[in-house]
């Protein structure tokens, strides 16, 4: 693996209406632990629902997880209290960020928060120009990425959706969906 002084750090952005957002990201990540990077996996949203992917994290030493989320917050019935999570997550990532103990860091359904309005992309944007170190790797995932998180992003990639079982009435199965 390259020496952090000989890597380009980048920045990922999953995006779009069709599923794989997530997945994908995570995809990138099993394949960053394999190589041996630090990884640290902040979700926004889903909270303490266990999924496949976090249970695979355990298997690795170089993985941290943090489901900090309320839930899945398009069902709110407390918007406040939704703002105030994503602000308490939004400062622990950049601290994880700034702490530079990470190769990678997932910021999971983040773009979620942007579209919602808890979250500017602008701040989101300045903050990874800024305060990223130039050797690490950030992933933004979620639907409606901010149009500032795309224009400062090196990889962009939409997910559409063509059709989903969900559309028939199919409930998310365990081992596919999460």
């Amino acid at each position: 693996m390259k020496a952090r002084k000989n890597r380009k750090g980048l920045i990922l952005v999953n995006t779009g209406d069709g599923k794989g957002k997530s997945t994908s990201s995570f995809g990138t990540i099993f394949r960053a632990a394999g190589w041996g990077l630090n990884i640290c996996i902040i979700q926004f949203i889903k909270g303490q629902w266990q999924t496949g992917e976090q249970l695979a994290a355990k298997r690795f030493d170089n993985i941290d997880w943090y489901a900090l989320g309320d839930g899945f917050t398009w069902d709110t019935k407390n918007p406040e209290q939704d703002i105030k999570t994503t602000m308490e997550i939004w400062e622990f990532a950049k601290e994880k960020i700034i702490s530079k103990d990470y190769d990678v860091v997932l910021l999971d359904e983040i773009n979620y928060c942007c579209d919602y309005g808890w979250l500017s992309g602008k701040e989101i944007a300045d903050f990874l120009y800024e305060a990223k170190a130039p050797w690490m790797h950030i992933i933004l995932s979620g639907r409606n990425a901010a149009p500032e998180v795309i224009a400062i992003a090196d990889t962009v990639t939409e997910m559409k959706k063509i059709k989903h079982a969900f559309d028939k009435g199919i409930n998310a199965e365990q081992g596919i969906e999460f």
